[in-house]
């Protein structure tokens, strides 16, 4: 089996899911505990040897990134739960060995902590923000599978109207991406630079 076909890319949506070559794909649906039931789901089912998470955010409006704009995962971090960390993790960090072959992909790309949250405009210290990040991160993070988070930014947080909202953009840029990630991350398990 090629490592291509180990790797297990999660979406929240169909239209932030690239068509599958050669790799496997999950549905995940939207928000954080669809995404956390689903990827723990199809871990038990696939046992894949890496998962990238791919899909559009949300950016502070105080970064101007472009529509369309590229970001890299370094970290999840979950804006939903206020309880002491030793009760339950507020943040998991990327795979470092996926961020370096993420990094050499997209080498303009920024390196960001991306928010996880319900509800737009949840997360607070972080400029990027999305709805299932940390759910995928989680479930991947409990069964030791190395797993990373890259989003195409969509709109401003702070932006309440989505009409303003580049979707089209986002969307075109995440899956144009995602064959090229699961390439880098593939030659990265295969040069034996995989961890959890």
């Amino acid at each position: 089996m090629s490592e291509v076909a180990r790797i297990l890319v999660v979406a929240a949506t169909g239209r932030e899911l690239a068509t599958a070559n050669g790799w496997l794909t999950l549905l995940c649906g939207v928000g954080p505990v669809e995404a956390a039931a689903a990827t723990a789901a199809a871990i038990a089912e696939l046992r894949p040897a890496a998962i990238l998470h791919v899909g559009i955010a949300g950016a502070r409006r105080s970064r101007a990134f472009a529509p369309a704009s590229l970001v890299i995962g370094s970290d999840a971090r979950y804006g939903d739960i206020n309880v002491p960390a030793e009760w339950a993790p507020h943040t998991v960090p990327a795979s470092p060995a996926l961020l370096l072959a993420v990094q050499r992909v997209l080498p303009d790309a920024p390196t960001l902590s991306i928010g996880t949250s319900a509800r737009v405009g949840g997360t607070i210290h972080c400029d990027v923000e999305a709805m299932e990040g940390f759910g995928v991160l989680r479930a991947a993070q409990r069964a030791g599978i190395p797993a990373i988070e890259v989003r195409a930014i969509s709109n401003e947080i702070e932006e309440a109207d989505r009409a303003r909202w580049h979707f089209d953009a986002a969307f075109a840029a995440i899956t144009a991406a995602t064959p090229q990630l699961v390439r880098a991350i593939a030659a990265s398990l295969t040069n034996g630079q995989h961890d959890a």
